[in-house]
């Protein structure tokens, strides 16, 4: 048996390598992403593609809910959101119809870190320069109307009377506060009903004016545009926007777990939601790619993983479950996730926290790496296989700094992992006795 896993070993190996070769080499041929910064202190970052008639642009800034306070929760989503619902002088209505005229597509990107709007639209001169002169209008000229503002803030209080009713709100709202104490990622990105009742149009434009600024932007562009054309889009979507003082002020880093946290809310669902995890790793972490590989053997890999194989496989406790390491600028989390049948949920827990103590100590075998990392080295081309994936990248790697040769070493970092990087980067960062588990739905032990 050891000599047939052995051979097995290797197959995968070679396997993983001749796909490697391959997606290297597809991967430098099609991303040949260029790099520079405007006079206003933009930066951006461009890959031409002719083989559609269609242009993706986006522009972010660190204008993300960690920039609330408890005081203010919800108003960085209500600006962005209000942008686009007034801007220039134009009603939303005339902006809507604008975009539908030459059939452009205008989307919000929010998180904790960044907020911005993409743009996707055909190439042809009079479809985009319609598109991102309405596109630059939102970015740069956004009126903040006062009605639509009170209509706004109504349909986002209902929709949080309706969330405070969802287990897996509740789950979301107890798990990031305890991972998060007296942190701005513990806020909730749309608010509270009480701060979002507070808003003013005067609030939105001090969020806007304070974070909105040309030197803290990146600017992606994917598409059927030359890189003068691009240059071109990149100064008329940052030109009016304010220089800023001097560079964005950071997050702080997010403290670690210094004992186990655990909280059982009651809830009458059926199924008991479950929690677990601390805080890990920074989106720029030395430890991502070990980190990201392990988690794939852990619980990333769906079906094939630890966790789907210990807890529905052997013991039916529940459909499914996952593991996920989710860096940001100012420290990440490492969470996993369930849900199950009230009744099962003490012993759902117990198999989580075996599972992830006995990989923490012991890390994947050799036959479990090497089946990661053929799975994720194939899955390559999926993560590259269209303009907007390669666009979403360009924005990830201009705001987060990560290096332009990103996507061409992807599968070279993946390869380059060992069992002793995964082990050694699991037990610097993920502590056993120090997770913070939130169950909604089922008691306390003991009670």
């Amino acid at each position: 048996m050891t000599a047939t896993l052995s051979r097995l070993s290797v197959s995968a190996r070679l396997c993983a390598g001749i796909v490697l070769l391959g997606l290297a080499s597809l991967a430098r041929a099609t991303l040949p992403i260029e790099a520079w910064t405007l006079p206003n202190g933009a930066r951006v970052l461009f890959v031409e593609n002719r083989a559609l008639p269609m242009i993706d642009v986006s522009v972010d800034l660190p204008a993300g809910y960690a920039r609330d306070t408890a005081e203010t929760s919800g108003r960085a989503a209500m600006a962005l959101s209000m942008m686009r619902l007034g801007a220039g002088g134009m009603p939303e209505t005339r902006i809507a119809a604008g975009l539908a005229d030459v059939g452009a597509q205008m989307s919000k990107r929010f998180d904790a870190d960044r907020a911005g709007y993409a743009l996707r639209t055909l190439s042809a001169p009079s479809e985009r320069e319609r598109a991102l002169e309405l596109l630059a209008t939102v970015l740069q000229s956004p009126d903040f109307p006062g009605e639509v503002l009170e209509r706004e803030k109504a349909r986002v209080m209902a929709n949080l009377k309706e969330a405070a009713m969802k287990p897996e709100s509740l789950a979301e709202r107890a798990f990031s506060a305890a991972i998060y104490p007296d942190h701005p990622y513990a806020l909730r990105g749309v608010g509270e009903i009480g701060s979002v009742a507070a808003l003013t149009r005067e609030d939105l434009r001090i969020h806007y004016t304070r974070w909105f600024r040309s030197d803290w932007a990146v600017v992606a562009i994917m598409g059927d545009v030359s890189r003068e054309e691009a240059d071109g889009i990149a100064r008329r979507l940052t030109g009016s926007l304010p220089r800023a003082d001097g560079p964005v002020e950071p997050l702080p880093i997010a403290g670690a777990v210094t004992a186990a946290v655990e909280r059982f809310i009651e809830h009458p669902a059926s199924q008991s939601h479950i929690l677990v995890g601390q805080p890990a790793m920074a989106r720029n972490d030395p430890d991502y790619f070990p980190l990201f590989v392990g988690n794939y053997v852990l619980g990333g890999g769906g079906f094939s993983s630890r966790l789907v194989d210990e807890i529905r496989q052997k013991r039916g406790l529940a459909y499914s479950s996952y593991s996920a390491f989710m860096p940001s600028a100012a420290g990440g989390v490492f969470q996993i996730g369930l849900q199950t049948r009230k009744d099962q949920a003490a012993q759902a827990l117990e198999v989580v926290r075996s599972t992830l103590r006995a990989y923490v100590e012991s890390g994947p075998s050799e036959q479990e790496l090497a089946a990661a990392k053929l799975n994720l080295v194939g899955g390559f081309p999926l993560r590259i296989d269209s303009n907007k994936k390669i666009h979403d990248y360009l924005g990830l790697m201009g705001f987060y700094g990560l290096p332009l040769d990103y996507l061409d070493r992807f599968v070279e970092n993946i390869e380059a992992v060992t069992r002793d990087q995964i082990r050694d980067a699991f037990r610097r960062r993920i502590d056993p006795d120090r997770l913070v588990t939130v169950v909604v739905g089922a008691v306390a032990p003991g009670r």
